[in-house]
């Protein structure tokens, strides 16, 4: 049930245009998962107060757009408030995604959402990601967990020979890549590379760090 709270009550950004384009059949899925995460995301400790006029744009659009580089088996690692796994669930119900997550509070703020938003595609695993499956997924996402010299070591492993990182980063991510080169050449990753997403669509542009785990 999405919260009685308008989305006014709590300065929820307005939908954006582009949100139906993105979802199509499933906007109706995201509008009921950004009224709940505006409703319980701060008192959670899963969004900061500063976060709600910025909530679509910011964070639901940015990580919609990551859609079409997902497929099969999906790993979110340091899933959090949903960021992207849930956006990226509700977006491409056909792939199967594992929300992998360590804190408690999370892990059941994931859990509930899922059943509360009919998300039969979605696992959640409480578990660090030294602790997940390794070489299980063939895609491995994650947003906001760490520059990439760290990030790498940790999602790396979950990944199937073949498959790749598709890691959300921001403004500093050539520095990363920079930063990270022995760490990309010990973990045997090909064609690395930056895309931006979204460019030329009226939202924030989206940085992604795509590599193949040999």
């Amino acid at each position: 049930m999405v919260p009685r709270e308008t989305a006014e009550s709590f300065d929820l950004e307005p939908e954006p245009a582009l949100a139906a384009e993105l979802f199509g059949a499933q906007i109706e899925h995201i509008r009921r998962f950004a009224a709940l995460l505006a409703s319980q995301g701060e008192t959670l400790g899963l969004i900061g107060p500063l976060e709600l006029p910025r909530l679509w744009t910011r964070h639901i659009v940015n990580c919609a757009l990551l859609a079409p580089l997902v497929h099969d088996r999906t790993a979110d690692v340091g899933s959090g408030a949903g960021l992207p796994g849930l956006v990226l669930a509700i977006a491409r119900p056909d792939v199967s995604f594992t929300l992998i997550e360590p804190m408690e509070r999370r892990t059941d703020w994931l859990s509930s959402q899922a059943r509360e938003l009919e998300l039969d595609n979605v696992t959640v695993l409480r578990a660090r990601a030294e602790e997940a499956p390794k070489a299980s997924f063939d895609v491995v996402t994650a947003r906001a967990v760490g520059a990439l010299s760290k990030l790498i070591p940790l999602t790396a492993p979950l990944v199937s020979a073949g498959g790749e990182l598709v890691l959300l980063k921001g403004a500093t991510v050539e520095a990363e890549i920079a930063a990270a080169a022995k760490v990309v050449t010990r973990f045997r990753l090909r064609e690395a590379r930056v895309e931006v997403l979204g460019d030329g669509m009226p939202t924030e542009p989206t940085r992604v760090f795509r590599a193949r785990v040999e």
